[in-house]
C-alpha cells in the first residue's frame, strides 16, 4: 500500500503527539518539527508508509538521546490491557465457538494504540467490538485453515495488545495442541510497536516462540526481515497480522496464508481494505 497524501499529514501529527506526550520544551519540539518537515519532503509515495515513517521517528529518537520514544507509554497500556483479562476470559468461556470469541478479543485490543488519532476507552470499545461484526467476515477461512496448521506465525503490533494475543494464542493451542506459534516482534523500538523486551515483560513466552524479526518498522517489511525470521515466516502454514502499520506492509503480497485483523483507524486504510473507519475486520489475503 504505497503512501498517500493523508499519510503526510498523519506521520506529521503523530511526531507532535511525540513533544506532547514527553512534554518536551520549546527547544526540543522546534527541533523536531524542524526535523519532521524536511524528512516529509523526502518521502517516497511509491513506498508504503511504515517504509518512510521509520526513518524520521530513528531520527526523533537520536535527536532526543531517547533509545526507546515510547517506553513509559507502553508498560503503562500492557498495564492497563491486563485489567480486562477477567472480561475476556469470561466473554472466551461463554461463547459456543470460542475461537471466534478469542478473535473478536485480539482485534479488541487493537484499540491500544497511542499512535492512532483515534481517542478510546479501552472498557467500552471492549464491549462494542465483542457485539460488533466483522466488516470483513473470513473467519471461517481461518478457522479452516488453522485446523490443519503446524506451523502459526503471529506478527504483533503496539504494545498493550500483547495481552490479549497472548490470551488468543492459548485458546488457539488450547483447540489445535500440536500447533507450534513463532510470535514475530519488532527489530527496534519503533513508535509503541512490540518489541522482545516488551513481549518477555508480558511472559508471551510460555505461549508462543518470540522471534525478533529485525524489521526496524512500524509494520512488517518483508525485505528488511533477517535471515533467521524468514526462514520461519516462509514455512508457516498460517500467518495472523495484527494491525494496520503490517497491513500497510503486506496487504498487497500475494500468494501468503495470511490473515489480516485489525480496526480501522484512518480513512486511506478505509479505501484501501475497503471498509469504513472504525469497522474491525478479519481478512484473507489475497
Amino acid at each position: 500500500m504505497n503512501l498517500q497524501e493523508p499519510c503526510l499529514i498523519c506521520i506529521y501529527d503523530q511526531t507532535k503527539r511525540v513533544c506532547k506526550l514527553l512534554n518536551l520544551n520549546d527547544e526540543q519540539a522546534k527541533s523536531i518539527d524542524t526535523l519532521a518537515r524536511k524528512q516529509i519532503l523526502s518521502f517516497d509515495k511509491n513506498q508504503n508508509p511504515p517504509l518512510n515513517a521509520a526513518p524520521l521517528y530513528e531520527a526523533m529518537a537520536e535527536l532526543l538521546n531517547v533509545d526507546d520514544l515510547y517506553a513509559d507509554f507502553k508498560k503503562a497500556s500492557s498495564e492497563k490491557a491486563k485489567a480486562f483479562l477477567p472480561l475476556c476470559k469470561a466473554k472466551i468461556d461463554a461463547s459456543s465457538n470460542t475461537l471466534f470469541e478469542a478473535t473478536k478479543t485480539a482485534v479488541a485490543g487493537n484499540v491500544i494504540d497511542l499512535a492512532a488519532v483515534m481517542l478510546y476507552d479501552l472498557e467500552e470499545e471492549l464491549e462494542k467490538i465483542y457485539h460488533t461484526s466483522f466488516a470483513i467476515d473470513d473467519f471461517k477461512a481461518l478457522e479452516a485453515q488453522l485446523a490443519k496448521t503446524q506451523t502459526l506465525v503471529y506478527l504483533a503490533d503496539n504494545a498493550g495488545e500483547e495481552i490479549f494475543d497472548k490470551l488468543y494464542i492459548q485458546t488457539i493451542k488450547k483447540l489445535y495442541p500440536n500447533i507450534e506459534v513463532y510470535y514475530f516482534v519488532r527489530g527496534r523500538p519503533i513508535i509503541n510497536d512490540l518489541t522482545c523486551k516488551d513481549a518477555l515483560a508480558s511472559g508471551m513466552n510460555e505461549v508462543a516462540m518470540i522471534v525478533d524479526s529485525g524489521v526496524p518498522t512500524p509494520g512488517l517489511v518483508l525485505e528488511l526481515m533477517n535471515a533467521e525470521a524468514r526462514a520461519v515466516f516462509e514455512k508457516a502454514d498460517c500467518i495472523i497480522s495484527k494491525g494496520m502499520g503490517n497491513y500497510e506492509c503486506l496487504g498487497e503480497t500475494k500468494g501468503l496464508p495470511i490473515f489480516f485483523l485489525f480496526k480501522v483507524k484512518c480513512n486511506v486504510v478505509a479505501q484501501a481494505v475497503g471498509a469504513q473507519l472504525g469497522n474491525i475486520i478479519c481478512k484473507r489475503g489475497i
